[in-house]
């Protein structure tokens, strides 16, 4: 079988990958499951709350996304992220200053989130032609005081935040600008590039957690908005009815 470019079909996942797990400990609360993106540890009278995500197809400004998507998987658990480690693979003849700048990028994406880097990986590693950030992220609640995105019922009301396409549109405009310019209008290109401004969740998240009443989260990343509700429907095994005129694009 040969698999399209994105996430490993959720079939392969429950058939190979949900099958070699290691061992079992009692202290997992949340373990891994279709559409579910964080970890759930109970140390104590605290729950550990663990996501991990790469940025694998964005140019520009990986650094600051490898921060903000991996933040919003821990906020739509209803935590705040507070530590961040990130693995760069980087090509061949990267320069000092493109590493400098992939550090840079991290650093002020996770003050403005409140978020502590706490160590990592950097390597040049061959065959790669732009570099590549994974990140693991991690956040601490009260024991128990999370909501899952399987927590979904029958007549539940589905809210989106923001808009439809933001990220795509923003690392579209971003890496393609040389090609965008004069085919799009310039004023058009400058409103698509700052929609960089408006992929994280975190804040919504945990406002949206803290009014209570709400029964399951989750962030669409690869697949947007369809493979976000697919997923959050997976995940609770419930149907999802969506009335497309409704999508504020």
């Amino acid at each position: 079988m040969r698999f399209a470019f994105g996430k490993i079909p959720p079939e392969i996942l429950e058939k190979i990958v949900f099958k070699h797990l290691g061992v079992k400990r009692k202290e997992v609360a949340v373990g891994p499951s279709l559409g579910v993106d964080c970890a759930v540890i109970d140390v104590g009278e605290s729950s550990i709350v663990v996501s991990t995500d790469p940025i694998t197809g964005a140019l520009e400004r990986i650094g600051w996304l490898a921060v903000n998507i991996n933040a919003n998987d821990i906020a739509t658990f209803g935590v705040h992220p507070s530590f961040f480690a990130s693995c760069m693979l980087l090509p061949e003849k990267t320069s000092e200053k493109t590493i400098e700048n992939l550090c840079a990028q991290m650093d002020e994406a996770a003050k403005k989130l409140e978020i502590s880097i706490i160590g990592g990986h950097c390597e040049i590693t061959p065959g790669l032609t732009h570099p590549i950030i994974v990140g693991c992220i991690v956040g601490i609640t009260k024991r128990g005081h999370y909501v899952t995105s399987r927590g979904a019922e029958p007549g539940n009301k589905l809210i989106l935040t923001k808009t439809v396409g933001i990220e795509g549109t923003a690392i579209l405009a971003n890496d393609m600008e040389a090609q965008l310019r004069g085919k799009v209008n310039d004023e058009l290109l400058s409103n698509a590039k700052s929609f960089f401004e408006s992929i994280s969740v975190v804040k919504e998240a945990l406002l949206a957690f803290e009014t209570g009443g709400v029964t399951a989260m989750h962030d669409p990343t690869e697949g947007g908005v369809a493979g976000g509700i697919h997923e959050l429907a997976d995940a609770s095994n419930v149907g999802v009815k969506i009335f497309e005129e409704k999508l504020p694009v």
